[in-house]
C-alpha cells in the first residue's frame, strides 16, 4: 500500500477510516456467510442439518405434555396428570370422601 498517511488531511483521514470500517464490516459479513455455507455442507455430508447439530432443531421427547390421569367429575374440562401439586378440586373431592381412584380417567 502506497498511501502516505502523514500527507493526508484530517478530512481525508476520516473518510479513509469510515471507508475502512465499512469494508471491514462487509468483509466480516461475507466471511460469516462463507463459513455458514461450509458448515452446512460439512453437516450435510454426515446426513444432518446445521440446526440439528447446534441444538436449534425441535426435540420430540422434550416438551411433550403428560396425559391426564384424573378428571374432575363436576367440571370434566379440569384434568390432572398426577404430577406436581394437586389441584384444589382434588383436595376438595378427597375431603368430601371421594377416593383418588374415583377420579381416574
Amino acid at each position: 500500500m502506497g498511501i502516505n498517511l502523514e500527507k493526508m488531511s484530517r478530512k481525508d483521514l476520516l473518510e479513509l477510516r469510515d471507508g475502512v470500517e465499512k469494508a471491514l464490516a462487509n468483509a466480516e459479513k461475507r466471511e460469516r456467510q462463507e463459513a455458514l455455507k461450509a458448515a452446512e455442507k460439512a453437516a450435510a455430508e454426515f446426513g444432518f442439518s446445521l440446526s440439528e447439530l447446534s441444538g436449534d432443531a425441535p426435540r420430540t421427547a422434550k416438551g411433550t405434555k403428560a396425559k391426564a390421569k384424573y378428571r374432575n367429575p363436576a367440571a370434566p374440562e379440569q384434568t390432572w396428570t398426577g404430577r406436581g401439586r394437586k389441584p384444589q378440586w382434588i383436595h376438595d373431592a378427597l375431603k368430601a370422601g371421594a377416593d383418588i381412584s374415583d377420579l381416574e380417567i
